[in-house]
């Protein structure tokens, strides 16, 4: 029968045996919940399948189909790659490549996801000598059918020519640059159950290496040898089939190969556990949670035993002369690392668990520990315990932690993740692997709270000055610096308690404090920075800055200068710890000038409106006269506005707009001027017009269409009855272009305010993956300010395409006159602050019809 009519018959038979032995491999799974099963189950009927595959193409007697990657290893996950190597005897000729093309087609149609190629030996050894990846996928290849001797030749040169040294230093160079892209954490929000820290490819590597020095191929050969203990080995056991467990689920819930626990799937996966939410209100917790919560606890495990591990492998393919240096009667440093001096060293003498990250901040020489000792750590952590606790030698160990020169945030990282912290802090235990459903953070609290730490310390080092010159020079001068780290770890330590966490976290500030014998002033400063971190934040991005009564607020609250400049860098190291897409330049910016705002009045210099209306009106005629214009050159336009407009805009601003509009004042045609904005990042735009409604309206408009981000809005009309507003945009691919940009910008918008049709409905742009997933209760909120002049009307929703331009409808159809926008973006939150007034707020029904309409337009 010729090879095209075997392969006619053969196709629709094969495919549907597949999908049949598929189907009922998947339901067992469902039934029993056994993983390796299923992996094992798929990976024999597609063995099965291209085996009868190959007999049908009738490849010639020197080939063999060999599998490779995961799928050679044994396993094969639902929606995973068929990662197959044709392995040819001699050089590929005409006929071959025919049956060879026959061949792959048919898996194709099949419905299988072929990853192939196609090689000789000698091929394979070249194409190995230069790829790591394809040397590791060969490290696992196993025959499937075809040639034994052509795969025995192949195993023999491979095993020859491996380098265990070189093909180590390769992986574990390959495991930092992977843990680098995931931020060096287990602890996201939304890991990676494959590649994430901690996770499956951890566990891979470890196995890879091992087998490539010959030294073990399972982790209980890995026992046997003495690498590690029996139980270590169960546990490595247990975590890589709970792994495994959720990698399946992932796949079979999606449909795909899906290997992220995204926030829009860990509900459902959780339920396929059995979990349930439980509580209600502040004790509420989702399934969801108690299901990461597992997953983060595996993680670290992981990253214990693999940092054990890799080292006692490491030992075993470097083998050093050992070089012991005593440190101490109790901790000697062993080339490069440290040792414990006696196996019971811990269990004899407790302090020693605390002691040893103390000399480890101490020691710039020493790299980390030994297997030893963090095993020997790891094992004694449950000795911290109440009367632990209250010793005060253990006490002041702890504090020489918190205020060692260096060494810092490794300390607390390494205590954190051997139990130790949270053993000592038996409050941060409790927020180990908590979720955080914001829409902003993105790592869990505990994480979040070591992230910060971090923060707080690069201001102090100068290779990263360059970063946040500002903080660096504040915290430079700074005294008892470490005090700010006691404050970053309190300051979210009481999140998912229930009531409000900055309060809480006083009370466990307090009581630590207190406890560790700070004095007076100390306690009181950690207390008022866990208390008030969110403050500063929040006058700085919602406030109006203009007003000499908030900037005189707020400096009564911080009371001197120690305490402000204490709380603009806690407040800087905890946005920049959130998440890399919640800190902008703007926001910098506003956190900068409350400081120096609220600086000047703690100074005495008090904030007045007269005051700073001369300082900017000098500071940009100076500026103006750079430009070589006559000296009354800003006198018609400057005639024209009012003092608000000069409080509420910088001197350089003044300047620009003045200059720009110098030859225009009284323009029929809408005036647009954009330039790079000088706080580095986004356009600043400028548009003078005759006032009209919906003048603001249609400016967003224009910005929605070209998906620009308002980052920041002033409204201002003059005398004359021109509007001169003022708006700071950005958009990703601002970067490399602003240029052409700010050309094509200007005159865009210019026709837009010509035209003047009736505005395009708002689009309701759809939610994004999270935001669908958390979504926020719209709320609109409006109250008088504090004179009685105008209202404040403050929103908070979802994120997404169109919703201010949504808001400034609302207020153009009820004629409400927008004197600022203050647009703050927390990730997938928006929580905008507006200055308005308008006719609408003297009749209560009307008002209430206003705010009704504007939560519908909130919504999606």
């Amino acid at each position: 029968m010729p090879a095209s009519a075997q392969l006619d018959q053969a196709r629709p038979l094969l495919k549907h045996r597949l999908k049949a032995e598929r189907q009922q491999l998947i339901a067992d799974f469902r039934h029993d919940g056994k993983p390796e099963k299923l992996l094992r189950g798929l990976r024999q009927s597609v063995d099965s399948v291209l085996a009868e595959a190959w007999q049908a193409c009738g490849l010639p007697e020197g080939c063999a189909l060999v599998a490779v990657g995961g799928y050679g290893r044994g396993e094969l996950f639902p929606y995973s790659d068929v990662d197959v190597l044709i392995l040819l005897g001699a050089p590929l000729d005409a006929a071959t490549q025919a049956r060879v093309e026959m061949l792959v087609q048919l898996f194709w149609d099949l419905g299988l996801e072929i990853g192939h190629s196609i090689r000789t030996v000698d091929e394979c050894m070249t194409e190995s000598a230069a790829d790591i990846t394809v040397q590791t996928s060969l490290l696992e290849a196993r025959l499937v059918t075809g040639s034994h001797a052509v795969f025995t030749q192949l195993q023999r040169r491979y095993r020859e020519a491996m380098d265990p040294q070189a093909f180590f230093l390769a992986k574990t160079a390959e495991m930092r640059l992977r843990h680098a892209k995931y931020e060096y954490t287990a602890f996201a929000l939304e890991p990676n159950c494959k590649e994430s820290p901690g996770a499956l490819r951890d566990l891979q590597v470890i196995l890879w290496v091992a087998k490539a020095a010959g030294l073990a191929n399972s982790w209980s050969q890995f026992a046997t040898r003495g690498l590690i203990t029996r139980e270590e080995a169960r546990q490595l056991m247990e975590k890589e089939r709970a792994f495994k467990d959720i990698r399946v689920r992932l796949h079979l819930h999606t449909g795909r190969r899906e290997d992220r626990l995204l926030f829009d799937v860990q509900t459902a996966i959780a339920e396929t556990f059995g979990l349930a939410s439980s509580g209600a209100g502040f004790e509420a917790r989702r399934a969801s949670e108690f299901l990461m919560q597992r997953y983060y606890w595996a993680a670290k495990v992981v990253t214990q035993l693999n940092t054990i591990l890799l080292q006692n492998i490491e030992a075993q393919l470097f083998p050093q002369p050992l070089e012991l240096t005593p440190i101490n009667p109790r901790f000697n440093e062993v080339n490069g690392l440290i040792d414990i001096a006696r196996d019971d060293l811990f269990e004899t003498e407790p302090a020693t668990l605390l002691e040893i990250f103390v000399a480890m901040t101490e020691r710039h020489d020493i790299k980390g520990m030994t297997a030893r000792t963090t095993r020997a750590l790891w094992h004694a952590r449950l000795l911290i315990d109440d009367a632990f606790r209250a010793k005060p030698e253990h006490k002041q160990l702890f504090l020489r932690i918190l205020q060692a020169p260096q060494g810092l945030v490794h300390a607390l990282r390494r205590m954190n993740d051997l139990g130790i912290l949270g053993r000592y802090l038996p409050s941060f235990r409790r927020i180990i692997g908590q979720m955080q459903h914001d829409l902003f953070h993105v790592y869990t609290v505990d994480q979040h709270i070591m992230m910060v730490v971090r923060n707080l310390r690069r201001f102090t080092m100068t290779e990263h000055a360059h970063e946040y010159p500002f903080c660096s020079q504040l915290i430079a001068n700074f005294r008892d610096r470490w005090l700010l780290y006691v404050a970053a770890l309190f300051h979210d330590i009481a999140k998912g308690r229930g009531g409000d966490h900055s309060e809480l976290g006083r009370e466990d500030a307090t009581e630590f404090c207190t406890s560790h014998g700070l004095s007076e002033e100390d306690t009181e400063l950690v207390v008022f920075l866990v208390g008030n971190h969110l403050t500063m934040s929040q006058v700085a991005q919602k406030q109006d800055l203009s007003d000499p009564d908030v900037v005189a607020s707020f400096a009564r609250l911080v009371g001197d200068e120690r305490h402000l400049t204490a709380l603009y860098l806690l407040t800087v190291a905890d946005i920049r710890g959130t998440s890399p897409k919640v800190w902008n330049a703007w926001k910098a910016k506003l956190l900068e000038d409350l400081y120096k705002m609220t600086l000047r009045v703690l100074g005495g210099e008090p904030h007045s409106a007269d005051r700073e209306l001369r300082t900017r009106q000098q500071e940009a005629l100076a500026t103006l006269r750079l430009f070589g214009l006559p000296a009354d050159a800003h006198q018609q336009l400057w005639d024209q506005l009012d003092v608000a407009y000069f409080l509420r805009h910088d001197a350089s601003d003044i300047a620009w707009q003045t200059r720009a509009l110098i030859g225009k004042l009284g323009s029929e045609k809408p005036v647009v001027k954009c330039r790079l904005a000088p706080i580095g990042e986004g356009l600043q735009v400028t548009v003078y017009s005759k006032d009209q409604p919906d003048l603001f309206a249609r400016i967003c408009s224009y910005f929605d269409r070209k998906n620009f981000s308002i980052l920041d809005a002033k409204i201002h009309t003059t005398r004359d009855g021109y509007a001169l507003d003022t708006f700071l945009v950005t958009e990703q691919t601002f970067a490399g272009s602003y240029r052409d940009i700010i050309s094509l910008l200007e005159h865009e918008l210019t026709e837009a305010l010509n035209t003047q049709g009736p505005l395009p409905p708002p689009v309701r742009g759809r939610l994004s993956r999270m935001s669908r997933t958390f979504p926020i209760a719209p709320s609109v909120e409006l109250r008088p300010d504090e004179r009685g002049q105008f209202h404040v009307l403050s929103i908070v929703a979802n994120d997404r395409t169109g919703l201010l331009y949504a808001v400034a409808g609302v207020l153009n159809r009820y004629r409400i006159n927008l004197h600022t926008a203050k647009i703050m973006t927390l990730g997938e939150r928006v929580e905008d602050v507006f200055l308005v007034d308008g006719a609408v707020f003297n009749n209560p029904r009307t008002q209430v019809q206003f705010e009704t309409e504007l939560l519908d337009a909130l919504h999606i």
